[in-house]
């Protein structure tokens, strides 16, 4: 089959095809890492910072926040400036500011620049997958996508890992100086491999108002989601109040969006089946998969005693068969019933889940291993075919678009999971602990057996009691994290017919060609 070129170019080969794939890939990995790689270290950046933890966590909430808003504005950017342009921009401006943040002496100093470095990191992700497209020959565009589904998957799984280990190890500025080498070397390679392939531009009026109401709107929601938790939710004058800002002005956004000639995003996406269809099952899938990636860790640490490093190994074997499938996938994205693939998916992902939902206190650390690596499977069985049902059908030049809101539907399903999962959590092991309280009476005779053990050994009074405290805590909130771990098997099993309505031939305008 001879290449045919586009917008960008012929295809590229051999090295330099190597060289670009490997530049745009760490580019992406670096910027999504740092969704995830400064939870662990929030305690030693404010501590260092002399704030308190709560405040510390500003670090997270800004950067979260100025990437949501940025992500679904990647395809009007990238029309008015270049896919090129606006990608190796993106890429060095992270640079810059990932190096001020690593020189912070004070916390406003942080999140100030991790707001910057939201901001430019957004069209990043969205606009790596439309330029690995664009070099990859139409036969091997499968593979290009199974490399940047990986990149985007992979990515929050070590952040944590790699976070906990550089802030135990040396200092918490490393870890936005580490971005300083990968991002430069990313971005000068794409500059020089790219050059005289930018996309064509158009200069289009720029949509003030739906501007302002999208960063209202999701900044709203955002910092509600952030804030929730810690303000008890609705209890809390200010978070009735951003949830009202939010839904007034993300209403208003939509029907602005769906009205103005020029809109800052581009809706009509959600014509197209398929990528409706798509963006739907990516958000329930992301809702659980983020989820369970969240507390599984955080229960890990806080009932079972383990370290941050040690929960960080039970959670990272999930990426070692994506990482080996992954490929297998991306080659044979073509041969394959794309909604066969991603109810294959579910389905593991429903059953691994099912699985962690009958973990107890005594399980042991292989027993927590094994189907955490099987879950890797159903990672690369999901993202790669999810993905290319989302661009199907869709002509190169709007797969920017469709990418970035895709994305950003994914970034808030993550946000949306954090702050459901954990309260959820609290609120079933509040629910258990009181439960297994009331059975600790002289009418229960194993409680009576269990006090009678603990007097023998010397255990009377405040000690024994405290004793008794923490072993129910401990139950309680593995039972509540095993409802939490039912909830998501059900809705991942609840998602599989959402992939049916989806419509073949899942081909895009530069897609994988037809089966054969």
């Amino acid at each position: 089959m001879t290449a045919s070129p586009n917008e960008h170019g012929m295809p590229m080969q051999g090295t330099v095809l190597i060289l670009l794939t490997a530049a745009i890939a760490f580019a992406t990995f670096m910027e999504v890492l740092d969704l995830t790689i400064v939870n662990v270290s929030v305690p030693a950046i404010a501590g260092n910072l002399g704030v308190s933890p709560e405040e510390g966590t500003w670090a997270i909430s800004s950067y979260a926040l100025a990437s949501a808003i940025m992500q679904p504005l990647t395809g009007w950017i990238a029309r008015r400036f270049g896919e090129v342009r606006t990608f190796t921009t993106s890429v060095l401006l992270f640079v810059v500011f990932s190096a001020l943040c690593g020189l912070s002496t004070s916390m406003p100093m942080l999140v100030i620049f991790r707001l910057m470095q939201g901001l430019v990191s957004g069209p990043m992700v969205p606009l790596s997958l439309t330029l690995l497209f664009s070099i990859y020959p139409r036969d091997k565009q499968g593979v290009a996508l199974g490399i940047w589904a990986m990149t985007v998957v992979m990515a929050p799984i070590f952040g944590p890992v790699l976070g906990g280990y550089i802030t135990d190890n040396l200092h918490w500025s490393w870890i936005f100086l580490i971005n300083i080498p990968v991002g430069l070397l990313a971005g000068l390679v794409t500059i020089a491999l790219m050059r005289g392939r930018e996309s064509k531009t158009f200069k289009v009026p720029i949509d003030v108002v739906g501007l302002v109401l999208l960063a209202l709107g999701v900044g709203s929601l955002q910092f509600m989601l952030d804030n929730g938790y810690n303000k008890d939710w609705f209890a809390s004058p200010m978070i009735i109040i951003l949830g009202i800002t939010a839904l007034v002005c993300l209403s208003f956004l939509i029907v602005w969006e769906l009205t103005d000639r020029h809109p800052v995003i581009d809706l009509r996406m959600f014509k197209h089946r398929n990528f409706t269809t798509g963006v739907l099952a990516l958000t329930v899938g992301m809702f659980c998969f983020f989820g369970i990636n969240v507390i599984y860790p955080l229960w890990l640490q806080t009932t079972i005693s383990y370290t941050a490093e040690w929960a960080g190994l039970a959670t990272a074997p999930v990426g070692i068969l994506a990482f080996i499938v992954a490929p297998f996938v991306g080659r044979n994205l073509h041969r394959m019933d794309l909604r066969v693939a991603v109810t294959f998916a579910f389905v593991i992902f429903a059953w691994t889940t099912f699985w962690f939902a009958g973990f107890n206190t005594e399980t042991s650390f292989w027993q927590l291993v094994v189907p955490r690596l099987i879950q890797g499977i159903a990672i690369a069985f999901f993202f790669i075919p999810l993905n290319q049902i989302i661009i199907a059908g869709l002509r190169s030049d709007q797969i920017a678009s469709a990418s970035g809101l895709a994305n950003f539907f994914r970034t808030l399903a993550s946000s949306v999971s954090t702050a459901v999962t954990v309260t959820l959590w609290q609120h079933r092991g509040t629910y258990h602990q009181a439960l297994l309280a009331e059975h600790v009476n002289l009418g229960n005779a194993g409680a009576v057996s269990f006090i009678d053990r603990m007097n023998a050994l010397g255990l009377h009074g405040l000690p024994g009691f405290s004793l008794i405290d923490l072993i129910i805590k401990k139950d309680a909130y593995t039972l509540a994290v095993n409802d939490v771990f039912w909830l998501f098997g059900w809705l991942f099993i609840l998602a599989i017919p959402v992939m049916w309505l989806s419509k073949p031939p899942f081909i895009g305008g530069d897609g994988p060609p037809p089966r054969h």
